[in-house]
């Protein structure tokens, strides 16, 4: 955990677009919130918004590779998964129907998080994020 409100601790890794990553990423995650002593609602709604973002980059992006970071400081859990943005289609909230199989990602990810958004990513590509608070202490981590 931080030692002061201002400190961040970091964590990254790079994925291949496969669907066997989404399983990855969510383990190297909770693995890394747990190492942190992050609490386990804020765990669990990390590892839920991890899997859809880093399942829609693999899916929606065209993109060979997916790349996670997570930012822990301040009481905020910063959660960015950036792709190559081969595809033109932006990340939006769905309205599926009932018996749609797939579309519900991002209404998940905007229902567990306190906010979350797109950022074009350098030199190329899109970053999808999202802030989870932990409790821990109120802060900020900037957009």
């Amino acid at each position: 955990m931080p030692q002061t409100d201002t400190e961040v601790l970091r964590e990254a890794f790079n994925l291949a677009a496969c669907t066997t990553s989404v399983a990855e990423a969510r383990h190297r995650t909770l693995a890394w919130l747990f190492r942190s002593t992050v609490g386990q609602q804020a765990a669990d709604a990390a590892a839920l918004i991890v899997s859809e973002l880093v399942t829609n980059a693999i899916v929606h992006s065209g993109s060979e590779f997916v790349s996670c970071v997570l930012r822990l400081g301040g009481g905020l859990l910063r959660i960015e998964v950036t792709d190559q943005g081969i595809s033109s289609e932006e990340p939006t909230v769905r309205d599926p129907a009932d018996d749609d199989v797939s579309g519900r990602g991002l209404l998940l990810v905007n229902a567990v998080s306190d906010r979350w958004g797109v950022s074009p990513a350098i030199p190329a590509g899109r970053t999808v994020w999202a802030v989870v608070r932990t409790g821990e202490c109120p802060g900020i981590i900037r957009d």
